[in-house]
């Protein structure tokens, strides 16, 4: 299980995000009254969706020794409160020279991904107080 601290204090809104090595810190735009010293949790939704499907690219690639030079993700969420539905789309682009049937079957790892599949697994969260 991974698990990770957020620790926000009297800073408009910058919070530092602690897991087990690594250090990271979140914020909110000036626009809204942070100080936009790092990723919104918007942003930080998109990036693990990103970075992920990257990864598990590049694994891929390089196990099947695919020539995939680099690959650049893009996700975007949509937030529509009024449906109470959230929308993400991912954008693939990739470098190299690559034949259409391995970029066809990178376009289907692409959805392979850990966080792609908790993503459009069911998800419960469960909170406490301690």
């Amino acid at each position: 299980m991974q698990k990770i601290t957020a620790t926000i204090g009297k800073d408009h809104y910058r919070t530092v995000l602690q897991g087990d090595t690594n250090q990271a810190i979140a914020d909110e735009p000036a626009s809204v009254g942070g100080t936009d010293l790092g990723f919104s949790p918007d942003e930080l939704l998109a990036s693990a969706l990103a970075a992920c499907t990257a990864i598990t690219l590049r694994m891929y690639a390089d196990r099947k020794q695919y020539p995939l030079e680099q690959v650049d993700v893009q996700v975007s969420i949509d937030w529509d409160k009024k449906e109470r539905r959230t929308s993400l789309k991912k954008s693939l682009h990739f470098t190299g020279d690559l034949k259409p049937e391995e970029i066809q079957r990178l376009r289907e790892i692409a959805d392979k991904c850990p966080t792609h599949q908790a993503l459009i697994n069911p998800i419960s969260i469960e909170t406490t107080v301690v």
